[in-house]
C-alpha cells in the first residue's frame, strides 16, 4: 500500500570488492547484533546468530577479511568487532531489508499529526511525531515554495525612523521585518501605504510585485506627494531589485527530541553532545545538509563523515523531501547514532513525509 523510497547516498562506496554470500551474511549478522547490543561482536556470538554452520575459526577468517576490506574494526579493549562507517554503508546499501510500515502504524502516525492547525503547526506536529516514534532527533524544514503569494501587509511605526512590517504570505505564514526609513512616518501614512499595497498586490507572487510596483510608481510619478514618498521609502526595502521568494519566506528548521541522543552510549561524550546541540541551535549546518536532499529530490542517507560536516561525523542522517502536487516544499529526517535501526527508521521517515505532504495539500 505504501511504496518505500529507495534510499540513496551522495557518494559511491569506496572500492570494496564483491563479498561472498558467506561474508555478507556474517557482516549482516554482526551489524544487526551490534545495533541491538552496542557491544563488540565476537566469533562465538556470530556462530550462534548466523544462519551459516561455520566453526569459530572459519568465522574468524571471514572477520579478518572483512577487517582488511575496512568494513569492520577491532576496538583496542575487545577481541570482538564493530562496523566501520563503510561497513554501515554496505549494510544499508546491500544488506538491510526495508519494508513499508503497516497500515495500522501509518494510520497511527496520521492521527498524531495535528491536521486542524495551520501549515507551520502541522509541520511542527510532524516533527514531534517523528521524534517520538523513532526515539531519535527529528529535523524538519518548514515549507519553502518556489512561488510565494503575498496575502497582506501591515505596518507599525517604531522609534528612530524604523517601521515594523508584518507580512503574510501563502496561506497564513507570517514574517515580521524591521525597516529603516529615511524619516519617521505616522501611523496614518503607513496605513495608506498598506491599504494601497494590499489592494494592488494581494494574491500576487512576490517575484512579480517589484516589477508591477515600479510600473505603478512610474505612472503616478507626477503625483510626488507625502504618500508617494512613504511608499517609495517602504517599498524599496520590502521589494528590492534582487528580491526572491525565500526573502519573504525564510528557511526555518524545526528540531525535536534532542535529548533522545543522550540514551545512546556512543553519544554520551559531553563535549561531543555540546557541539552537536550547538549545531541544532545554530541550524545552518543542518539546513545545508537538508538542502542536499532537496536538490537530490529523493531520500538521502548520510553515515558518519558522508555529510561533510565534522560535527556530524559520529551520526547517521536519514532525510527525505515532502511535496504537494509534485512541488517539493521541504525536507524532513532524523539524526542519531550510526547504530540506529535502519530497517525500522527508513520507512517511518518515508511515510511521515508522505503524510505531511497530504496534510499540507489539504490545507491549500
Amino acid at each position: 500500500m505504501i511504496k518505500n523510497s529507495k534510499p540513496t547516498r551522495p557518494d559511491s562506496l569506496n572500492n570494496v570488492s564483491e563479498l561472498s554470500d558467506r561474508a555478507q551474511s556474517l557482516l549482516k549478522s554482526l551489524v544487526e547484533k551490534y545495533i541491538d547490543d552496542g557491544q563488540p561482536v565476537g566469533s562465538q556470538a556470530l556462530s550462534k546468530n548466523s544462519d551459516l554452520e561455520l566453526s569459530s575459526a572459519s568465522i574468524r577468517n571471514v572477520l579478518a577479511d572483512l577487517e582488511a576490506k575496512g568494513l569492520v574494526q577491532s576496538p583496542h579493549t575487545s577481541a570482538g568487532r564493530v562496523p566501520t562507517d563503510l561497513g554501515y554503508r554496505f549494510f544499508v546499501d546491500s544488506l538491510v531489508t526495508v519494508n513499508p510500515v503497516n497500515k495500522s502504524q501509518a494510520v497511527d502516525i496520521y492521527n498524531q499529526i495535528r491536521m486542524d492547525a495551520n501549515a507551520n503547526n502541522i509541520v511542527a506536529s510532524a516533527t514531534d511525531v517523528l521524534s517520538e516514534i523513532t526515539q531519535l532527533t527529528s529535523v524538519v524544514m518548514l515549507p519553502r515554495r518556489k512561488h510565494t503569494q503575498l496575502r497582506k501587509i501591515e505596518f507599525l511605526p517604531l522609534s528612530q525612523n524604523r517601521v515594523l512590517a508584518i507580512i503574510v504570505v501563502n496561506e497564513c505564514e507570517v514574517e515580521n521585518r524591521i525597516l529603516n526609513t529615511s524619516r519617521d512616518h505616522s501611523a496614518d501614512e503607513l496605513q495608506k501605504v498598506a491599504n494601497y499595497l494590499n489592494s494592488m498586490f494581494a494574491g500576487t507572487d512576490v517575484k512579480t510585485v517589484r516589477q508591477q510596483l515600479v510600473t505603478e510608481m512610474k505612472i503616478a510619478r507626477e503625483e510626488v506627494n507625502d504618500f508617494m514618498v512613504t511608499l517609495v521609502d517602504v517599498a524599496d526595502q520590502l521589494f528590492p531589485d534582487n528580491l526572491s521568494a525565500s526573502e519573504l519566506q525564510p528557511d526555518e528548521l524545526l528540531v525535536a527530541g534532542k535529548t533522545n541522543l543522550v540514551s545512546f552510549q556512543e553519544m554520551a561524550d559531553t563535549e561531543k553532545l555540546k557541539q552537536l546541540f550547538e549545531v541544532f541551535k545554530q541550524k545552518q549546518t543542518i539546513l545545508e545538509v537538508l538542502d542536499q536532499c532537496l536538490l537530490a529530490s529523493r531520500m538521502q542517507i548520510y553515515i558518519g563523515g558522508e555529510s561533510g560536516r565534522q560535527e556530524l561525523d559520529d551520526c547517521s542522517i536519514i532525510t527525505t523531501p515532502y511535496e504537494v502536487n509534485g512541488e517539493l516544499l521541504g525536507v524532513l529526517g532524523v539524526i542519531g547514532p550510526m547504530r540506529m535501526k535502519y530497517q525500522k527508521v527508513i520507512p517511518v521517515v518515508d511515510i511521515t513525509a508522505k503524510i505531511l505532504g497530504s496534510a499540507l495539500e489539504f490545507k491549500k
